[in-house]
C-alpha cells in the first residue's frame, strides 16, 4: 500500500517526536551526574521540550548543505551517554554532522570517533568544588541570573545561588519576590517549582536552597550564619561603580570576590566575555561585566578587525526603554530622559562605543557611538557604521560572520541569522551577546553597515554567568574545538 505524502509527513514527524523523547532523559542525566551539556549548533538542548530539540536540529540546515535528522544523531547521543566523562559542554550536533556528512570519522566507529573527540573530557581528575554564588539585588538581571543559575543546578552544579539580598523585609515582601521569579512577562514562567519558605525565609526552586537575605548596606552582612564561604558577589543594583563602592562587599562575612553586572569606573577590569576574559585573574577582587550594548558589540568589532582592520566607525543603538526612564513625563536629571518611555523614541547618549577599547584597546578612539530608546520591553539593536582596513562584499564579510558564529573562540557571543523576516521579539530569550542579522548587511567597497541584535537582558545575562565561572575558576572546555 503506497502512503500519500501527508501520511508520510505525519509518519516522518512521529518518528521525530519519538526520537526528541528518547534523547530528553539521556540528556538530562548527563547534565544533572556528570555535568555535561548538550547542545546542537549552540543551541542548548538542557530542560528542552521535546519541540525545541526538534527545532534545534532544524537550524542545523541553516549552516550547512544538508539537514541532520534526529535518527542520525540519536546513536551519537546514546554513546555520549555510556561515556565517563568529565564536566564540559558537548554540540552534539557538530559531532553527528562531521562524521556523516563531512567524513571525520576517517573510518572509524562512532566510538572510536567520539573518544577521539572527546578525549579532553576523559579520564579527569577530581572537578573543583562548586562556588557560592550571593546575587545582592534582584531585579530584571538579577532574577534572569537566577533562572539561569538554577536551570545549571544539581549535584554537579560549578555555581551554586546560595542567597539574594535585597532591602525591604515587609510584610509579604517574601512571596512578592517568588512571584516575580515565578512569572515573567518578557521571558515568561519559570520552568519549574518555586515555593517559599516563610520560617527560614528562603525560597526554594527546582531543589536549590535560595536564602533571602535583607540588609541596607553589605558590610552588614554576615554570609556565614547561613554556610556560605568563600562566595562570589554578583551586585546587580547599580549602586557602587567604583572600588571603594564595590569593596564595600569584601568587608562582609564569608564574600571573596565581586562583580558588576554594569560598566565599572576606575581601575577595575570591564570583562566582555570571550573577547578579554583572559584578563582575569585569581587575585583580581573586583571585575566588571561591562553593559549589555558593550558585549553586543565588542565580539563583533573584535571579528572584524582580526579580519578585515577598522579603521574608524560609528555605533547607533537602538535600545528597548529601562527603568531608568520614567512609564510618563515626570522630571528626570538627565536630559530627555524624563519624557514616557512607552510613547516616544528617546535620544540619549551611551557610553558602549568607549567602552569596547577597555576590553580592545586597538580600537581606543576609534569608535562613537549614541543610543535611541525605543518602546519595546526588551531586546535591542546595534548599528554598526564602519570603515574597513580593506575593501570586502556582503556575501564575504556574511560568510565569515557565519563561520565566525560557528566554529571560532567567540561561537559563543556572535549568533547569526539568515532570515528575511526577523524581528525584535524573536530574538527574546537569546543566549548570544549579539546576533547578526545577516540580510540587513550593507557593504560598499571598504564601508559596511552591519545590524547586530541582542537581547539586553537574557543574552547578556549568559555573558555574565560566563565571566562568572571564570572568576570562581570553574570554566569547563566546549566540544568539538
Amino acid at each position: 500500500m503506497t502512503l500519500s505524502h501527508e501520511q508520510e509527513y505525519q509518519n516522518s514527524w512521529q518518528e521525530r517526536q519519538d526520537y526528541a523523547e528518547s534523547m530528553q532523559p539521556l540528556i538530562g542525566r548527563l547534565y544533572r551526574n556528570k555535568g555535561v551539556e548538550i547542545s546542537v549548533y549552540g543551541r542548548p538542548l538542557v530542560s528542552a521540550s521535546t519541540i525545541d530539540v526538534i527545532k534545534a536540529h532544524k537550524t542545523v540546515a541553516r549552516f550547512e548543505e544538508r539537514k541532520l535528522r534526529l535518527r542520525e544523531s540519536f546513536p551519537f547521543l546514546e554513546v555520549i551517554s555510556k561515556m565517563e566523562l568529565a564536566p564540559g559542554r558537548v554540540d552534539l550536533g557538530k559531532l553527528a554532522y562531521a562524521y556523516i556528512y563531512k567524513n571525520a570519522g576517517e573510518g572509524r566507529s562512532i566510538e572510536e570517533f567520539l573518544n577521539a573527540e572527546l578525549a579532553e573530557l576523559l579520564n579527569q581528575g577530581a572537578r573543583p568544588e562548586p562556588r557560592d554564588v550571593v546575587l545582592y539585588g534582584f531585579g530584571r538581571i538579577g532574577r534572569l541570573l537566577a533562572r539561569l543559575l538554577i536551570e545549571r543546578g544539581g549535584s554537579h552544579a560549578d555555581l551554586r545561588l546560595r542567597a539574594i539580598v535585597v532591602r525591604g523585609g515587609r510584610d509579604g515582601d517574601l512571596e512578592k519576590r517568588a512571584s516575580l521569579l515565578r512569572r515573567d512577562s518578557i521571558h515568561g514562567p519559570f520552568n519549574g517549582s518555586i515555593t517559599v519558605d516563610h520560617e527560614k525565609g528562603a525560597i526554594k526552586a527546582n531543589g536549590n536552597y535560595i536564602q533571602v537575605i535583607y540588609a541596607n548596606s553589605p558590610e552588614e552582612v554576615d554570609y556565614t550564619k547561613y554556610g556560605i564561604e568563600n562566595a562570589l558577589i554578583v551586585d546587580n543594583t547599580g549602586v557602587w561603580k567604583d572600588e571603594d563602592g564595590l569593596g564595600k562587599h569584601l568587608k562582609s562575612i564569608g564574600a571573596s570576590k565581586v562583580l558588576l553586572t554594569a560598566p565599572a569606573k576606575g581601575d577595575i577590569k570591564n570583562i566582555v566575555y570571550g573577547v578579554n576574559n583572559s584578563d582575569i585573574q585569581s587575585e583580581d577582587k573586583i571585575v566588571s561585566a561591562a553593559s549589555c550594548t558593550t558585549n553586543a558589540i565588542t565580539p563583533v568589532l573584535k571579528a572584524l578587525n582580526d579580519k578585515f582592520g577598522i579603521n574608524n566607525g560609528h555605533v547607533e543603538t537602538v535600545h528597548s526603554y529601562t527603568n531608568d526612564q520614567n512609564l510618563i513625563d515626570n522630571y528626570h536629571k538627565a536630559e530627555r530622559r524624563g519624557r514616557s518611555a512607552a510613547l516616544n523614541m528617546v535620544i540619549t547618549s551611551t557610553g558602549a562605543a568607549k567602552a569596547v577599547a577597555k576590553a580592545l584597546p586597538e580600537l581606543a578612539g576609534k569608535l562613537t557611538g549614541n543610543a535611541i530608546r525605543v518602546p519595546t520591553p526588551n531586546v535591542s539593536m546595534a548599528i554598526l557604521n564602519l570603515n574597513l582596513g580593506k575593501e570586502t562584499t556582503a556575501e564575504e564579510l556574511n560568510e565569515f560572520l557565519r563561520e565566525s558564529s560557528l566554529y571560532s573562540e567567540l561561537r559563543d557571543q556572535i549568533d547569526y541569522t539568515a532570515s528575511t523576516e526577523i524581528v525584535s521579539t524573536d530574538l527574546v530569550g537569546s543566549r548570544y551577546a549579539g546576533v547578526v542579522d545577516s540580510q540587513a548587511t550593507i557593504v560598499d567597497g571598504d564601508r559596511v553597515v552591519l545590524y547586530v541584535w541582542y537581547d539586553n537582558e537574557f543574552g547578556y545575562s549568559c555573558q555574565v554567568v560566563r565571566v562568572m565561572q571564570d572568576m570562581a575558576e570553574v570554566k569547563f572546555p566546549s566540544l568539538p574545538r
